[in-house]
């Protein structure tokens, strides 16, 4: 166990990481992310809104969809990431990273004000009342779908339904997921929390399934190349340079203007001096955040932002700032490693692919 953003959370159970990490690349696990921040958008005004204070196109969601966005921050960062969820026009949960709750929460409340949005009645932050269980692995909608009546093994990934699970009514259960090796999450008051703990495990027990902590949840991502903020993202990264120019909708007539639209679009045109690249290391060693990355002869031309050796693609991988043109794929790249400079070579991602595709 360990601090993080006010709660104690489990980094490993007794098995340790490699096999919570095995576990939901194979099977099924769970995760408590009860410390994750929900903010609702309620409102005619909802939808102008989010599509001033976030990168992506909200109009193009349909009830029961999911959208993952950013905030850029004015100055060419990123306040946070974060999914979008769209129960009709006027009604809108943000679910936000749990260390930065405060942070988000008073962005978008800044906001306020130029939409004529009371705080409190139009934003509300119910943070502390939503517990979140992310159920992830090949075998998680088998699993949930004995405790749900309505059908869940053919949800689509990034939609949602308000359901009844294990007899809890109004659940939220979603197919967004951070893993890569699918499953759902769940959204429920905390009252209800255990319940729904004891039940899914119960469901669960023939197929093996496991408790995984913030560990496993971390090479599971990585594998991926999904960002972590605070690792590969924060207030001095721009969307663009961290590769979510996917969910930056630049050229959107629908979206209009939003934040830093304009200092993105001058600094597409200028050509991107630095991006988020994935790497692999060709020699042995293990690459970690703050690392430097260097040309051959030493010169330094990045950082790395997450490292670690992939349990299932087991060899060294990681993320990283890199000049360019160098950040493009099939690049040599050096990561200094206590002085010494190991080979590598950027690489498409994800490093994860299933099936070997």
């Amino acid at each position: 166990m360990a601090p993080f953003a006010g709660y104690n959370m489990p980094i490993q159970y007794d098995k340790g990481i490699t096999h919570e990490h095995e576990v939901v690349r194979t099977g099924v696990g769970v995760f408590d992310v009860s410390h994750m921040g929900e903010i609702w958008v309620l409102g005619d005004k909802a939808t102008a809104l989010l599509q001033s204070i976030t990168s992506n196109d909200v109009s193009v969601l349909v009830p029961g969809k999911a959208q993952y966005s950013c905030f850029p921050n004015g100055k060419g960062g990123i306040v946070d990431d974060l999914i979008v969820y769209c129960f009709d026009s006027e009604r809108y949960l943000l679910v936000v990273n749990a260390a930065n709750i405060e942070k988000d929460w008073n962005h978008v409340c800044s906001f306020a004000p130029k939409f004529k949005m009371i705080v409190g009645h139009d934003l509300i932050n119910v943070s502390d009342s939503i517990c979140q269980l992310a159920i992830q692995g090949p075998k998680a909608l088998e699993v949930m779908q004995k405790l749900c009546k309505e059908n869940v093994t053919d949800m689509e990934y990034y939609t949602f339904r308000q359901i009844e699970v294990a007899g809890v009514p109004d659940v939220i259960f979603s197919t967004t997921g951070y893993t890569g090796s699918g499953g759902c999450e769940v959204y429920a008051p905390n009252e209800a929390g255990m319940k729904l703990w004891d039940a899914i495990f119960d469901a669960g027990k023939d197929h093996g399934i496991e408790p995984v902590g913030l560990g496993a949840r971390d090479t599971l991502r990585l594998e991926m190349g999904f960002c972590l903020y605070g690792h590969d993202i924060d207030d001095t990264t721009s969307p663009l340079e961290a590769g979510l120019g996917w969910i930056t909708k630049l050229a959107s007539e629908a979206k209009g203007d939003f934040v830093d639209k304009q200092f993105m679009l001058d600094q597409k045109a200028a050509g991107l001096r630095r991006r988020l690249a994935g790497f692999e290391l060709i020699d042995k060693g293990v690459p970690r955040q703050g690392y430097e990355i260097c040309k051959e002869d030493g010169t330094v031309i990045g950082h790395v932002t997450s490292g670690m050796i992939g349990p299932t693609v087991k060899c060294g991988i990681g993320l990283g700032y890199i000049d360019a043109p160098l950040y493009k794929a099939d690049n040599e790249i050096y990561v200094k490693v206590h002085d010494r400079l190991l080979k590598a070579k950027t690489v498409k991602l994800p490093f994860y692919k299933k099936d070997g595709q």
